[in-house]
């Protein structure tokens, strides 16, 4: 087993071996650690020295719990209690395995902050194929544009063995997701006394490899189609939001089209990327905010600090239950933590730090990447002053009827002003996530906005 220390021995010993453009896959005898030493996906499958991280032995399987008519899943671990509670009064003794964002979270917060800490449980996989393609990935997908574009690439996770940050984050950027689907959530940007108005949105994504009308055989700089709709409230209802993200953005930037359903017209949106402002987020989030962190990376030096265990927003079934009520979740200064779970897992440490001459209002974020599944779940911002200021936290969850990891809540709190932001609640919805959604290339048109905006 390789150990956490001699992954960030390589990581950064592979920092200093960049130089090129055009960056090398690894080779086939380091690719053979997937499935044996690593698991499928590039995480280390033992667990640690004392067993607070068990190994990974191929996460929940399909049947794990029961799913109810709106396609809500059971709690596997609804028995369980939390091992240990940290707040602000013990937390001292915690602090090493916590990020500073959690930190200034208890120092902001001491009264009502809180992190219930439960038994560790690798749930996480993602079907054969996809397995299959990351194997592929692992020995063929290179970086190439300085990094900003990817190059013989199949489905999700280009980097399972990755040699630098910048492969990390595109890890994160590509993970899987389900191929396509369609979701209704909401989003609350509460007042720093708790009140707080929803926003719903109804949000269809699918990969380009997934449209029921693929063409393999044309080339398309095309990672992903995503649309969402706003429902509610009326003052907002009927604007939809159409992006087509690429691959290399640098490239082919990032195409992003808004409808307008008061006007009635389609305009192109260049704002829809980077510290553009995250849509009816009350300036709450950026563009890049959204599912933790997302777009085109050219902006950042990207630094692998390496590897570190973490307690970190983990199965969190409870949150995501239909018998809660969107004000049972929504709180002053912070989601109600009593409805969140707390586990210790390995994450990957990845500092952004911003370019000379680039411009953005996030001048670092520390970036943490859960080893098991590449999604970020936690994330530092830094303003221009060198100071704290934006702290994200994703609860997810394994949807383990399509094998899908993905987020329950992303949470980004705001330390200046008091408030946040509350994105992706489905509590009080007609229906979880639709997995079986099945989406045309002509339904991701600017032509089809209009249509979609109906009122």
């Amino acid at each position: 087993m390789q150990t956490t220390k001699s992954l960030l021995q390589t990581g950064v010993l592979a920092l200093s071996l960049l130089a090129t453009s055009v960056m090398a896959a690894v080779s086939a005898d380091e690719a053979a650690k997937l499935g044996n030493t690593l698991t499928p996906l590039g995480a280390e499958k033992a667990g640690n020295a004392d067993g607070s991280i068990p190994a990974w032995t191929g996460g929940l399987p399909q049947n794990a719990g029961s799913v109810d008519d709106k396609g809500f899943l059971a709690d596997p671990f609804a028995s369980e209690k939390p091992l240990f509670t940290i707040t602000a009064q013990n937390v001292e003794q915690y602090k090493d395995k916590l990020t500073p964002g959690q930190l200034a979270m208890f120092k902001r917060y001491p009264d009502t902050y809180k992190i219930p800490v439960f038994t560790t449980h690798r749930s996480a996989t993602v079907p054969a194929a996809v397995l299959a393609d990351t194997k592929y990935n692992a020995t063929h997908t290179k970086l190439v544009q300085g990094g900003n574009g990817l190059e013989d690439f199949k489905t999700a996770n280009p980097f399972p063995i990755p040699q630098n940050g910048l492969e990390v984050i595109w890890n994160q950027i590509t993970r899987y997701r389900g191929g396509s689907v369609r979701r209704l959530v909401t989003q609350a940007t509460p007042q720093p006394n708790g009140s707080y108005a929803l926003v719903y949105f109804q949000d269809e994504f699918t990969f380009r490899t997934s449209l029921k009308d693929y063409n393999a055989g044309k080339p398309s700089n095309v990672l992903f189609y995503f649309k969402q709709r706003v429902t509610a409230p009326s003052r907002l209802a009927g604007n939809v939001l159409l992006v087509h993200e690429t691959l290399d953005q640098v490239k082919e930037p990032r195409l992003a089209w808004l409808y307008n359903a008061g006007q009635r017209r389609v305009r192109r949106a260049p704002q829809v990327s980077y510290d553009g402002p995250g849509t009816a987020s009350d300036g709450l989030r950026t563009s890049d905010n959204f599912d933790m962190y997302n777009g085109a990376p050219d902006r950042y030096d990207w630094k692998l600090v390496g590897k570190q265990e973490l307690y970190i927003p983990y199965n969190s079934y409870k949150l995501d239950s239909p018998k809660l009520k969107y004000s049972d979740i929504i709180k002053a200064g912070h989601i109600n933590q009593d409805l969140s779970r707390y586990e210790l897992h390995r994450v990957w440490h990845v500092t952004a730090t911003l370019k000379p001459g680039e411009r953005h209002i996030y001048a670092k974020r520390d970036m943490y990447i859960d080893e098991d599944t590449w999604q970020a779940v936690e994330i530092d911002h830094y303003d221009g002053r060198g100071t704290l200021w934006r702290v994200a936290e994703a609860h997810s969850q394994f949807y383990y009827d399509h094998q899908v990891p993905w987020y329950t809540v992303e949470t980004l709190y705001d330390l200046q002003s008091g408030r946040y932001l509350a994105l992706g609640m489905k509590n009080e919805e007609k229906q979880s996530y639709d997995y079986g959604y099945s989406a045309s290339e002509s339904d991701f048109t600017p032509a089809a906005l209009r249509q979609a905006g109906v009122r």
